[in-house]
């Protein structure tokens, strides 16, 4: 997972804190991974502002009421913020955006659609079904949700959830500033293009950038 950030050690810090995970930089800021076995977090330099909302933002778990307070204590302790996007007051997650705007979730204890992932609990994505079926595909991931057009996948290890919220999608403005890095060889560009990714003449090297099939940017690595 991949986050543009004007203020990449702010952002960095703010998400080694929440998460309480170990900075590991190399060329850029990078956490490790945590508890969960799939993917690490880098920062990267933006390249445009942030138009509006991500399309890509996390949903972290919590064991308790008392658990869940503090994640979000100290989020706002490292810089986070209160946010409103159309939630309700009866609703028990808490709605927070980091030093620059990447929103967030704190859900509450005993979701059972988060139960047994990892502290982050899901990448919750605004994208199709059809998304949803490409990402199963290209990751080798079976689809965990498939109903009303909302969809989920999980790596058969477990940890983390990454889900599409459905119709209605919001209008996408500008790049991406959070995305998915993925590393592979020719035969995966070969295959992601198969089902249905589409190659930008983005320079990004040693990056080859692709849109999946709702139009959102990733990068395969083939080196």
């Amino acid at each position: 997972m991949v986050f543009a950030a004007d203020d990449l050690d702010r952002v960095a810090n703010f998400w080694a804190g929440v998460l309480r995970r170990e900075r590991d930089d190399r060329d850029v800021p990078e956490l490790a991974a945590g508890d969960d076995p799939d993917f690490r977090i880098r920062f990267c330099p933006a390249q445009e502002p942030k138009w509006g909302p991500n399309k890509i933002h996390f949903d972290l778990t919590s064991d308790s009421l008392d658990d869940q307070q503090a994640i979000v204590q100290r989020a706002l302790e490292l810089g986070g913020r209160h946010i409103d996007v159309g939630q309700r007051p009866e609703e028990g997650h808490v709605v927070l955006a980091d030093p620059e705007g990447n929103e967030l979730c704190v859900i509450e204890p005993g979701n059972n659609f988060l139960a047994d992932t990892a502290a982050i609990g899901a990448l919750s994505c605004d994208g199709s079904q059809a998304v949803g079926y490409f990402w199963a595909g290209a990751l080798d991931w079976p689809l965990v949700w498939d109903q009303d057009e909302e969809t989920a996948i999980q790596s058969p290890a477990g940890g983390s959830k990454i889900a599409w919220g459905g119709p209605p999608l919001d209008p996408k403005l500008g790049a991406n500033r959070v995305w998915l890095d993925l590393l592979g060889d020719s035969d995966d560009l070969d295959h992601l293009i198969g089902l249905g990714a589409a190659r930008l003449d983005t320079d990004h090297s040693p990056w080859i950038v692709l849109a999946d099939p709702d139009g959102n940017e990733f990068r395969l690595s083939t080196a």
